[in-house]
């Protein structure tokens, strides 16, 4: 019986080659975006899940009231907070403090012998590697990181320090930052953190050495350092953050600080905060392609339903004769939906194959390292999305098909229910609906991520390149400035584009014991405002002739919040020390779109351990790359046997977007794939149309119809489907991109046009699609239409 049914099933894909390949073409594309979909969001799933007891590790981190009574997550915590946590409260297994690289690990050397390297360097306190479970490969297991002079390397930078990974564990390097320099002893190796893990680093160094040079950290107002703790084994999230929401007030009675805990693995997917609560972050892209995949599989399914159930009429005759020799409706459905899985199975062989050629590119466009891997996961979900998408592409037709009577069949008629009807175009609604609302998100998506790449961001980025460098002074800076091509250069500590320090220990005349504001700090050198282009609205940038570097600049929104009337020429305590206030600057944007300006101030740092080692240069338009050249030669002669590593400020800015703009493209692939798709089943409806309606095109043309008034019969019709599904789609998409765009703190405005945009386009293919097929109906012989019974 199998056989047969197969046997069938050739034979009926051979007599009806176009409906077969149509169908193969639009089930091969919508497989092949759903696999490279699904990859895409396996890997996002498994970022920072690799840990050993990952459901334990959590990320404690702090809520900030502000003056406006808001609540901003911070992920740094006061110093001593991990050593705390695992000393007083029972429920913690292990707690590790760390400090990532982008903090404090910038600008690091290692000196072996006469060589030299620049590492990502990080320090973690004794218990990390028991919270992280990165595999120690060589030396101490126990307590690689138990020393102050201890330091723990990763498998990639020990052979690339030493070529190999052997003997390695013992040997004494040299660390440089700036004008500190130390040695240390290599006391373990570990295995280098895999691709899919968001910390990336080449060595690991003692916490406690890290306080010792920083003792302000050791105070329980400070927030640089990031706590982890594992819970043991039974113990409650919930119950676990309750018991330490005040624990900061044991320590500092005045804190506005509370503690809250995330699951560490879940940081990635989940980080962004509204008030103090995780409200979505990179999940929500992946729930967008999630349901994108979706549809674009229903909308490959009803392009078979329609395309099968529009040959139907072909195939009546074989359904009637097959019936009247005692095959039952059961016997049938069994056929069709074996036909429908039978090309499905085809159509996951080609999705396959195009999977595999498409991952490179997609894997350009995504940033990631994806590998087609046909283990028995992937083959279970291939089994299972080529089973659903059979039995879901196949379930109408088999139904329609096998439910025709014997008698009316045999007679060669095919009465069409207004239901049936109904059905079809239905389906073809839904499909030029979800078209339409792809079109308008990737317009409105496209226009949101073009503004906050052009909107002026209170200073002026273009042509800023900066770079790290290993010593940092005076005539250093001097000699930059004098290359040709230079107009200006400046030290900055962080950046500008979200990596930053803040503080809320600054007092100011007035100041009230609730007036609470949290300011970002700018550690900065002279002419950085300058280099910046920061506009200056009141007093005067910091300036050498002042005769001290206690000097700050603050933004608009720090002296609005602070309530001060004429701040220039007052003092301001920070961290204990008086500064006073040279100037304003306007309000500039630091931080990305999803953020509102926050109080923010510069303050001078001299040139000493620690400092800013960021150079900022700004360089002349139109003499970039000489500029460059002459900048490489200068950094070479200062720091021999190093590359020159330059940023543009530009592309600092465009990696705040990164996730936007990789959306914003593959909305566009596959909302084209989901348009071309869809206009398969409008050709699908129109075909079945045409055949049903072609005894009256022959006598309409008989009585004189021209071809233009045929195209136009026909034609009419689907654009009122087309209308119909305009008209839902469009309130469907103004309130999913209203929503949308409700995270970003300068939203554009929704307006008119691209809708109507949307509306047209769809509109323009539908009728170029159904035009095709309307006008070949219009050039049938009538002769030909007319002499069947």
């Amino acid at each position: 019986m199998l056989r047969h049914n197969l046997l069938l099933i050739y034979r009926n894909f051979k007599r009806f080659k176009a409906t077969f390949f149509i169908n193969l073409f639009g089930l091969s594309t919508g497989l092949t975006c759903v696999l490279l979909i699904y990859l895409w969001v396996k890997d996002e799933r498994g970022v920072d899940r690799f840990f050993d007891h990952g459901d334990r590790i959590y990320h404690v981190m702090q809520n900030m009231r502000g003056g406006d009574d808001k609540i901003g997550t911070g992920a740094g915590t006061p110093g001593p907070l991990a050593k705390a946590l695992a000393e007083e409260i029972p429920e913690v297994e292990y707690a590790a403090a760390y400090v990532p690289y982008n903090i404090y690990g910038a600008n690091t050397i290692i000196t072996i012998d006469d060589k030299r390297f620049k590492v990502r360097t990080e320090f973690a306190s004794a218990d990390f590697f028991n919270v992280f479970s990165y595999k120690i490969t060589g030396g101490d297991k126990v307590k690689p990181l138990d020393d102050r002079r201890s330091v723990v390397i990763t498998e990639e930078m020990a052979t690339k320090m030493f070529g190999t990974t052997d003997n390695v564990v013992g040997k004494t390097i040299g660390w440089t930052q700036g004008e500190a320099s130390e040695l240390f002893r290599i006391q373990a190796i570990c295995q280098t953190p895999p691709v899919n893990a968001t910390n990336q680093f080449d060595i690991i160094l003692n916490y406690d050495f890290f306080l010792d040079k920083h003792d302000w950290l050791k105070t329980w107002t400070s927030s640089d350092p990031y706590a982890f703790v594992m819970l043991k084994e039974g113990t409650s999230p919930e119950a676990f953050e309750k018991k330490i929401v005040d624990f900061i007030k044991k320590w500092d009675k005045d804190s506005r600080s509370t503690l809250v805990i995330q699951r560490a693995a879940d940081h990635y997917l989940y980080g962004r905060f509204e008030n103090g609560k995780a409200t979505g972050g990179r999940i929500e892209y992946i729930r967008l392609f999630g349901i994108i995949a979706s549809f674009i599989l229903v909308i490959a399914s009803i392009n078979y339903m329609n395309l099968s159930t529009a040959r139907a009429s072909r195939r009546i005759k074989e359904v009637g004769i097959k019936k009247a020799i005692g095959a039952n409706r059961k016997s049938l459905a069994f056929q069709y939906l074996g036909e429908s899985i039978v090309i499905t199975v085809l159509a996951m062989g080609i999705a396959i194959l195009l999977t595999d050629i498409l991952l490179n590119p997609f894997n350009t466009i995504t940033g990631k390292h994806l590998v087609l891997r046909l283990d028995a996961a992937l083959m279970s979900v291939i089994i299972l999305i080529t089973v659903i998408t059979g039995m879901l592409a196949g379930s109408y037709p088999a139904l329609y098909l096998s439910g025709f009577n014997t008698a009316t069949i045999l007679k060669g008629k095919l009465n069409v229910a207004v239901g049936e009807l109904w059905a079809r175009k239905g389906l073809v609604i839904f499909q030029f609906a979800i078209s339409v609302i792809l079109i308008v998100a990737v317009l409105i998506v496209y226009k949101q991520i073009d503004y906050i790449q052009s909107k002026n961001l209170g200073y002026n980025r273009a042509n800023v390149v900066h770079f790290e460098t290993e010593k940092v002074s005076e005539t250093f800076l001097s000699e930059i400035k004098s290359i040709p091509g230079v107009l200006n250069a400046a030290r900055f500590y962080h950046d500008l584009t979200g990596s930053h320090g803040s503080t809320g220990d600054v007092r100011w005349e007035g100041k009230g014991l609730d007036d609470y504001v949290d300011f970002s700090n700018f550690e900065v050198g002279y002419d950085l405002i300058e280099t910046m282009g920061f506009q200056v609205v009141q007093g005067k940038s910091m300036s050498r002739d002042f005769g001290s570097i206690d000097q700050i600049v603050f933004n608009e929104a720090a002296i609005k919040a602070m309530g001060l009337k004429d701040p220039v020429g007052q003092t301001i305590t920070v961290w204990g020390i008086k500064r006073k206030v040279v100037g304003v600057v306007k309000d500039f944007n630091y931080e990305s779109m999803y953020e509102k300006v926050k109080p923010a101030m510069f303050f001078l740092v001299p040139m000493i351990e620690g400092g800013p080692s960021r150079i900022m240069v700004k360089l002349q338009a139109g003499n970039e790359r000489e500029t460059l050249d002459r900048l490489k030669t200068f950094y070479v002669k200062n720091n021999p046997g190093f590359a020159f590593d330059f940023t543009f400020m530009d592309d600092d800015y465009q990696r705040l977007y990164a996730s936007e703009l990789r959306v914003s493209t593959l909305s566009q692939y596959f909302a084209g794939i989901a348009i071309v798709i869809s206009c398969l089943g409008l050709f699908a409806l129109a075909s079945f149309t045409a055949e049903r309606r072609l005894k009256e095109i022959g006598i309409r043309k008989v009585l004189g119809s021209s071809n233009a008034s045929i195209v136009y019969l026909l034609s009419s019709e689907f654009t009122k489907i087309v209308a119909v599904a305009i008209a839902i789609a469009l309130p469907v998409s103004y309130f999913m991109m209203k929503q949308w765009l409700g995270s970003f703190a300068y939203p554009i405005p929704l307006e008119l046009w691209y809708f109507i945009v949307a509306g047209s386009v769809a509109i323009l293919i539908s009728w170029l699609t159904v035009g095709i097929q309307a006008l070949k109906a219009s050039y049938v012989n009538p002769v030909q239409c007319l002499k069947e019974e």
